[in-house]
C-alpha cells in the first residue's frame, strides 16, 4: 500500500528538475484529494502551492440561471476552459499568478486569493476532472508532470461525503440523496479516467487537514 511518505518522496523527486512543475491529484468526490494536496504542501513548505479546480465552480447565481444548481459538481458546472488556461500559465511559470480559491463555508469561489510567484517550483492542483477525456479537460493532461488518482474504499468515501454534506447544514436524508445521486453520477464518470493516471493510490488513510 502506498504511504504518505512514498508520495512525499515522489513529490520531492518532481522538485529536483529545477523547473516549474505541476502535480495533479484526482479522483471521485471525497477521495481525499484536498487533504493530500495540503499535507504535501505543508511538508514541502515554501516549495509548493496548492491551486484547486473547485475554485472554477460557476457562481451559484449562474448555476441557477443555467438550471444546473442541483447538478453542482458535474463537469458543465465549472469554467473548465478557464481552469485549463490557468494551469497552462502555472506550468509555464513565467509570471506571478493570482489564482482563485473555493471557500466551502460560502460555497463560492473567490478571485485572486492564491498567489503563485515564479520561484515556487511545485504547483499541486487537485480536482475531479483532471483526466477526463473530453473538452476542455483533455488539454490538462500534457500540462501535468505527474497525475495521481486516489481510489479509497467506496463505503468510506460515501460516508465521508454524507458527513461533508451534513456539515453544510443538510439533513441526513438530503445528504444521502446528494451523495448517492448527483455525486455518485460524477464518481461513475470519473472512475474510468484512472487508466490515464501515472499512479493509482488505493485505500489511503489520511486525517482531515485544516486548511
Amino acid at each position: 500500500m502506498t504511504s504518505f511518505d512514498d508520495l512525499l518522496s515522489r513529490a520531492q523527486t518532481l522538485l529536483s528538475t529545477g523547473d516549474r512543475t505541476v502535480l495533479g491529484i484526482t479522483g471521485p468526490p471525497a477521495a481525499g484529494k484536498t487533504t493530500l494536496a495540503w499535507r504535501l504542501a505543508d511538508a514541502l513548505g515554501t516549495r509548493a502551492v496548492v491551486v484547486g479546480m473547485d475554485a472554477f465552480h460557476l457562481a451559484q447565481v449562474e448555476l441557477n440561471r443555467l438550471g444546473r444548481a442541483e447538478r453542482k459538481g458535474a463537469p458543465d458546472t465549472f469554467d473548465g476552459y478557464g481552469y485549463a488556461h490557468l494551469v497552462r500559465r502555472l506550468s509555464e511559470g513565467v509570471e506571478t499568478v493570482y489564482a482563485p480559491e473555493f471557500r466551502r463555508e460560502i460555497e463560492e469561489p473567490i478571485a485572486g486569493a492564491v498567489r503563485v510567484p515564479t520561484d515556487v517550483p511545485l504547483v499541486i492542483t487537485e480536482g475531479n476532472y483532471l483526466l477526463l477525456d473530453s473538452e476542455p479537460w483533455t488539454s490538462l493532461r500534457p500540462l501535468l508532470a505527474d497525475v495521481w488518482y486516489l481510489r479509497p474504499d467506496e463505503d468510506e468515501r460515501v460516508e465521508r461525503l454524507v458527513n461533508r454534506h451534513r456539515s453544510y447544514g443538510r439533513s441526513l436524508v438530503e445528504a444521502k440523496q446528494r451523495a448517492l445521486g448527483s455525486d455518485q453520477r460524477n464518481a461513475d464518470l470519473i472512475a474510468p479516467t484512472a487508466i490515464r493516471a501515472d499512479l493509482v493510490v488505493e485505500n489511503m488513510q489520511l486525517e482531515p487537514f485544516a486548511v
